[in-house]
Formats: structure tokens, C-alpha cells, sequence
């Protein structure tokens, strides 16, 4: 999961009816999905056209796709057609798994399976993965029940079960599903690389199957693409911010810029490291339950060591107005970039981000904005 960028992922999403096809559009996006895709190896007939083939193995261009993405680099585009596809050489006996169109998403499934052979139904989830988009509505009961028609499944298999990823379910009401297509609906273990065991033991799932932690590696994985979107706000702030120190101070415009722009530059990419880097690293060692909370608890332990490293003391006036400013901005900034992760972790619901972000933004707001504020200050009292 990309810090995908969602929040409230484990919400309940409002249950639509299934609704007749309305304008061109409608009718283009319940087109089967194209047959010159790169993961697409063949095809073969279906009731409802033909019908995409692909493969468990992955290629080369499939992984620089995820690196690149994880990077940001095409992320919202990453997608495959949604619609029906062939994993393998599956018959009407084979079992029918569901998974959205984010291709990070697709590419996690079908690599788990290799050797086996499936049907794969993706949702138009707009480029969103599965967690992400149940709790958006993407990955939800009407999406699903137009692909079951538009895929003439009941015509190509002589059972009525589908596999659906349990981190979907918040979308689903699988009771509306088997009313209204006789399809029932079994929810898969969480992991992509548990659905071979799953399906050996007729769709059981054991309870570690049900279980999701957060371990460092999967929090690292994040980190990229937030660090990435920081920067680029980070060095639109820190070019007005030299400007600011070259044009204040004692010195002239290069004298202020090399003795005190140098360490604004550092304060700056501190905080955003501090928000976006060791925030997800020390995540379950850092205090308190908000993840603003261990946001704050990094950004002082970053502000302090900028400010010793730098030998700011409280000796003067103009010293005390500017480590109480980086004091406020730090912490500031790296709460607001640690509060992004709530919705890639497994212990955050809507109502508890909701929650946060209403006392912790105005938070954010006022101590940065008031921090910016004694930093300017600090530039002319000197």
C-alpha cells in the first residue's frame, strides 16, 4: 500500500444499486479490457468477447512500473483496464478473485499465484488500491455487480463464488450481491501471498491471515513518495526564506546568506526529514496514539539537535527569538507531514482522523505561521 494517500480506509461506503448504463461513457468503461496492454500475453473467447491473458510472472517493466510509482513517477495512472482476465488456462470450474485496477494491486495478486489458474475481476477503482478505494466507494457493491454483467461470468463458470481481498469489504455489502447476481461473496485473507494457501484449504482463512501489522519495511516503502511531494513544497519555502536572511541581518546579502541561510536550509529539509523519514521509521517508538502526537515528540528531538549542533543558546535576545522560532516551525511541519501516514497504517479509522485532524491542524497552522513570525523578528533584532 502507497501511503496511497487515503483517509477513513476502513469506512463503511454507501451501498449503491446497480444502475442502467447512462451516455457513451458509461457504455466505453464496460468495454472489455484491451488486449494490448504489456501484461497482456494472449486471449481467449469469452461470452462477453474476448478476454485478456496473463501471466504470474512478472517482467521487467512491471517492477520499474512499481519503483517509479512508489517514486511518485506516473502514480495516478498506474492502472490496468478493469473488466475480466484469464490468469493461466482457467475453466469453469476455476476460482474468480477480485482486485482493483491500481496495477501495484493487480501485479501483488496475480505474481502470488504462479502456476495456478484463475479468473481476475477488476474494479474500476480508478487508479486506487483496494484498501484505499473501499473506503472511498470505488471498490464497492455497484462497481462490482456491473462487471459480474458486463463479464458474463454466470455464463462462464458453473459456480457462484467470488474471492474478494478482505481489506475490500468496507465497500461490499455482500448481502446485495448474492440477492442480486446469486454470486456469493468470500472475503480472502488480507496479504496477496496467502491466497495460494487459502484456496488449498477451500477458502479458510487461518486467523494469522486476518492479522495485519505494519512492519518496518513496509512503513520504509512509503517513505519515497511523502518525501518526495514534501521537497517540492520544501524548496519552494526555502529559496523566499534566503532571500528573507539575505536581505536581514548584520552582514551583507552573501555574508547573511552563507552564516545564516546555510542553517535554514538545514532546518527545513530537518523538518521534513523528520516528518517523512524517521516518523515512519520509529512510528511504534514514538509517544502517544495521534500521529501528530509522535510527529511533535520527532520535531522537537530534530529541532534540538539542529539548534546544538548550531550552538543557538538562549544567551541573547535575538538567540532566544531564534531557536523559539525553529522550536515552533519544526515540530509544526513535521506533525503535519507525519499526520499523511494515517491513512497507509492498519490502526487509523475515519472518525479517529477526522478526529485528529480538527485539533491538530489548527495546531500546526498557528505554530508554524507563529514560528515564521518570531523568525522574522529574530532577522531584524539582532
Amino acid at each position: 500500500m502507497s501511503m496511497e494517500e487515503c483517509k477513513g480506509n476502513r469506512t463503511r461506503a454507501r451501498v449503491l444499486l446497480p444502475m442502467a448504463p447512462s451516455g457513451a461513457d458509461e457504455a466505453t468503461s464496460m468495454l472489455p479490457p484491451r488486449l494490448y496492454q504489456s501484461c497482456v500475453s494472449g486471449y481467449r473467447e469469452g461470452p462477453s468477447g474476448k478476454i485478456p491473458q496473463v501471466a504470474s510472472n512478472l517482467k521487467w517493466e512491471d517492477h520499474w512500473g512499481t519503483i517509479k510509482a512508489r517514486f511518485g513517477v506516473g502514480r495516478m495512472h498506474y492502472t490496468v483496464d478493469p473488466g475480466l482476465y484469464a490468469l493461466g488456462q482457467p475453466d469453469e470450474h476455476s476460482p474468480i478473485l477480485v482486485t482493483a485496477n491500481y496495477k501495484m494491486s493487480f501485479d501483488a495478486l496475480r505474481g502470488s499465484l504462479p502456476g495456478r489458474n484463475a479468473w481476475i475481476l477488476v474494479l474500476d477503482t480508478k487508479g486506487i488500491n483496494v484498501w484505499c478505494a473501499a473506503g472511498k466507494g470505488t471498490f464497492g457493491t455497484e462497481e462490482l455487480l456491473r462487471r459480474i454483467t458486463a463479464s458474463g461470468l454466470k455464463d462462464l463458470v458453473n459456480h457462484r463464488d467470488l474471492i474478494l481481498p478482505q481489506l475490500g469489504a468496507p465497500g461490499v455489502a455482500a448481502h446485495i450481491v448474492k440477492k442480486l447476481t446469486g454470486f456469493k461473496v468470500h472475503y480472502g485473507p488480507i496479504s496477496a501471498q496467502d491466497v495460494p494457501d487459502y484456496l488449498d484449504a477451500g477458502m479458510k482463512a487461518t486467523p494469522a491471515m486476518r492479522r495485519k501489522d505494519f512492519p518496518l519495511n513496509e512503513r520504509v516503502v512509503l517513505i519515497p513518495i511523502e518525501l518526495i511531494e514534501s521537497l517540492k513544497a520544501a524548496f519552494i519555502i526555502i529559496p523566499v526564506m534566503l532571500v528573507i536572511t539575505g536581505f536581514s541581518g548584520r552582514e551583507g546579502f552573501l555574508q547573511n546568506i552563507i552564516g545564516d541561510g546555510v542553517f535554514t536550509v538545514y532546518a527545513v529539509m530537518g523538518a521534513v526529514i523528520a516528518g517523512t523519514v524517521l516518523n515512519p521509521i520509529l512510528l511504534p517508538y514514538l509517544p502517544g496514539r495521534a500521529f501528530t502526537t509522535k510527529g511533535l515528540a520527532i520535531g522537537f528531538a530534530t529541532a534540538f539537535v539542529l539548534l546544538w549542533s548550531r550552538g543557538i543558546t538562549p544567551h541573547s535576545m535575538h538567540a532566544l527569538l531564534l531557536g523559539s522560532s525553529w522550536l515552533l516551525m519544526i515540530p509544526a511541519v513535521a506533525a503535519y507531514l507525519a499526520m499523511n501516514f494515517t491513512g497507509a497504517s492498519t490502526y487509523t479509522s475515519l472518525s479517529g482522523v477526522k478526529k485528529e485532524m480538527r485539533w491538530a491542524l489548527p495546531l500546526e497552522i498557528t505554530a508554524g505561521l507563529s514560528g515564521f513570525a518570531v523568525w522574522i523578528v529574530s532577522r531584524i533584532i539582532q
